[in-house]
């Protein structure tokens, strides 16, 4: 069972019906056929129709692939944020239970609504809200889903888990559709485009941007802690992912703020003193190690964040996380 977010009538479910669209630009051709240029003609991200199906598709996909510890099942239907982690994720499972994983259960998500932005040009995206059968009975889960041109299959570059009460009230035209910001939105507290790099100076040099919580105070702190550890030199690195499948996407919301996911890259280097052992006891950082971890160990992870980014003019115009689903990706011993 779906439902839409918004208004269900009058909709606009098929191309054919957009000819009252903000911008159209028409040509004739040499046979006298009229076409429509999509990329530079305002429409949805896709049909309320296309958008089911593409969830049913990457559920059918994401559970086969988790059942099987085979990322190659579903790699064709994840990309971006979400494609590296959870393709890592199945490569460290398909090493320690090489026959697949006998406890997963299926992910079902019901209850799904859609907001479809409505844009000129590639690619098209837009945002499912389900509940689902794992995690916490309040959470709903996210995810953005993504194509590059009309003849590529759907995606999904991020994933944000988060309680139903704290997802913002999306802005929407009279037809439903949402309205997507741009990278470089000035009336934002940041520009939603500067999010990964203002994320990744955050964590290195901390600051007022982002508002204290777990993702933010609390993760500085714990970094500065296990830096403290005797024997053991703990080093950081955090770098902006913003290009491609990785680029920052958001949509606004109805007190004039936006809710943005973007991605980050991090690294964790661990060096220990002489005669200190680097012991790794964790199965999944050995299934996807290289090397010896004889003096260093170097983790490396994808984050992908979903921020509630507020207007500038608001009285707290701080970013407020909403969820961030980190994953390891890589490990070097040496």
């Amino acid at each position: 069972m779906s439902r839409d977010r918004g208004p269900r009538r009058p909709r606009r479910l098929g191309r054919s019906a957009l000819t009252a669209a903000s911008v159209t630009v028409l040509s004739v051709t040499a046979s006298g056929c009229v076409v429509v240029h999509g990329e530079r003609e305002i429409l949805p991200g896709a049909t309320k129709a296309e958008a089911a199906r593409a969830l049913k598709d990457f559920t059918a996909a994401y559970n086969e692939a988790n059942g099987a510890n085979d990322p190659s099942l579903d790699a064709d239907r994840v990309t971006g944020a979400l494609g590296d982690i959870d393709g890592a994720k199945l490569k460290a499972g398909g090493t320690n239970q090489p026959g697949g994983n006998p406890d997963y259960v299926p992910l079902t998500l019901t209850d799904t609504e859609f907001t479809i932005p409505e844009k000129a040009g590639w690619p098209r995206w837009f945002v499912t809200d389900s509940k689902a059968n794992k995690g916490r009975g309040e959470d709903r889960w996210l995810l953005v889903f993504t194509r590059g041109e009309a003849n590529e299959l759907w995606q999904v570059s991020y994933l944000t888990i988060t309680a139903a009460k704290e997802i913002p009230e999306f802005k929407k035209d009279e037809d439903g559709w949402a309205e997507p910001v741009t990278a470089d939105a000035a009336d934002l507290a940041v520009a939603p485009g500067s999010l990964p790099q203002q994320y990744a100076t955050y964590l290195k040099d901390g600051g007022d941007a982002f508002a204290p919580g777990a993702h933010t105070t609390k993760w500085r702190s714990d970094r500065a802690a296990s830096a403290a550890r005797p024997g053991l030199a703990q080093q950081y690195i955090d770098e902006p992912l913003a290009s491609g499948d990785y680029a920052p996407v958001g949509l606004r919301t109805t007190d004039g703020g936006a809710l943005v996911f973007f991605t980050t890259r991090h690294y964790q280097k661990q060096t220990a003193a002489q005669g200190v052992p680097i012991n790794v006891t964790n199965a999944d950082v050995k299934a996807l190690m290289t090397g010896e971890p004889k003096q260093s160990l170097t983790l490396e992870s994808i984050s992908n964040q979903a921020v509630l980014d507020p207007a500038k003019s608001a009285q707290n115009a701080q970013v407020q996380f909403l969820g961030r689903i980190q994953g390891l990706t890589a490990a070097k011993g040496e």
